[in-house]
């Protein structure tokens, strides 16, 4: 369904020197860098299949996402969606796909939903018979009805992020592009996304590619992942095994009650008998973050030892995001190298 083949984007960047002198030189003399912002990047995504597309801030993710969908044109490389190239035959190629940005809208502002769904039907050109039955499928799994009459302005940001998912379906693309699509919702809502995505997934076959900071995005809606970091593919299979080999890390966040000498009586690296690697403790003030490394230390003992030691206001343990376990992988990857 969706092949990328050493999809390379470079920008020019213009370097303007200080000052109004440097100004002037800038205008009439300009000095460029170039930046690569996707380096030969790969990958296939079969019909069906729900794929989570991650990776730090900057890592060049939004860049091959505007490629896949024709808004940019790669440097080198070719994609492909449905057999079609995104950069041809604009006009019959968005009738295939949807995409929702997740900080950006395609709604009207000022019109009401059902208006804005009907200018879109004319748009997509779908017949009166599909868009009745589409638009009675896409209020059981999104829940549009109770808001479904108000202007887009008015809606809540959890609203306006189902409204935009309605209308990138409008039109039941093949392949449907989500960048970012739970950021900034409260818990419930995120659950209420993920539970319509998967949903639409199941019953008709779209083809998902997923890009979120979100791991529970991820855990939930996606069996395989690809990783990428500086525009480079670092990782691309089952995310099961991703998790087992690069996100042991865990981390324990808790308020002290004291900052009183904090630090000193916990020596998570003696007590534990592990290395810097395995143990990276921050603080700031009362508020300490642990993190480390759950196969060598495990919960339980994390947990017992530093309430043996301080008393906590709050404690938790969550997850390692995406950022450790990018940052371990290129670790495992320099120690082989080495």
């Amino acid at each position: 369904m969706i092949y990328a083949e050493n999809l390379k984007k470079e920008f020019k960047k213009t370097i303007k020197q200080p000052g109004l002198a440097g100004s002037f030189k800038s205008l009439f003399n300009p000095k460029t860098e170039k930046i690569t912002a996707v380096d030969d990047i790969s990958f296939h995504v079969a019909k069906g299949e729900v794929m989570g597309f991650i990776g730090p801030n900057g890592a060049g993710k939004s860049t091959v996402i505007k490629m896949l969908t024709g808004i940019l044109t790669p440097t080198s490389g070719q994609c492909t969606i449905n057999g079609q190239i995104p950069q041809k035959n604009r006009k019959q190629y968005v009738k295939e796909i949807g995409v929702v940005f997740g900080q950006r809208t395609q709604l009207w502002w000022d019109l009401p939903l059902t208006e804005t769904y009907s200018v879109l039907k004319e748009i997509y050109e779908v017949p009166e018979d599909r868009f009745k039955k589409r638009m009675d499928f896409l209020n059981e799994v999104l829940d549009l009805q109770p808001f479904i009459k108000s202007p887009v302005r008015t809606l809540s940001l959890g609203q306006r992020m189902r409204a935009d998912i309605a209308a990138s379906l409008l039109h039941s693309p093949k392949v449907l592009f989500l960048d970012e699509p739970t950021i900034g919702l409260d818990v419930v809502v995120k659950d209420n996304i993920r539970k319509a995505i998967a949903k639409i997934n199941a019953e008709e076959q779209t083809t998902v590619i997923l890009t979120t900071h979100d791991l529970s995005d991820i855990e939930l809606l996606c069996k395989r992942i690809v990783m990428i970091d500086k525009g480079r593919n670092v990782f691309d299979g089952n995310l099961h095994d991703l998790k087992a080999k690069f996100g042991q890390m865990r981390e324990l966040c808790f308020e002290a009650k004291s900052v009183d000498g904090l630090l000193q009586k916990l020596d998570y690296k003696a007590h534990f008998r592990v290395t810097d690697d395995d143990v990276v403790v921050n603080n700031n003030g009362c508020s300490v973050n642990v993190r480390f490394n759950s196969d060598l230390i495990p919960v339980a003992d994390m947990l017992g030892y530093t309430l043996s030691q301080v008393s906590v206001n709050d404690i938790n343990v969550k997850d390692a995001d995406i950022e450790e376990i990018i940052r371990r992988l290129y670790k495992q990857e320099v120690d082989v190298n080495a």
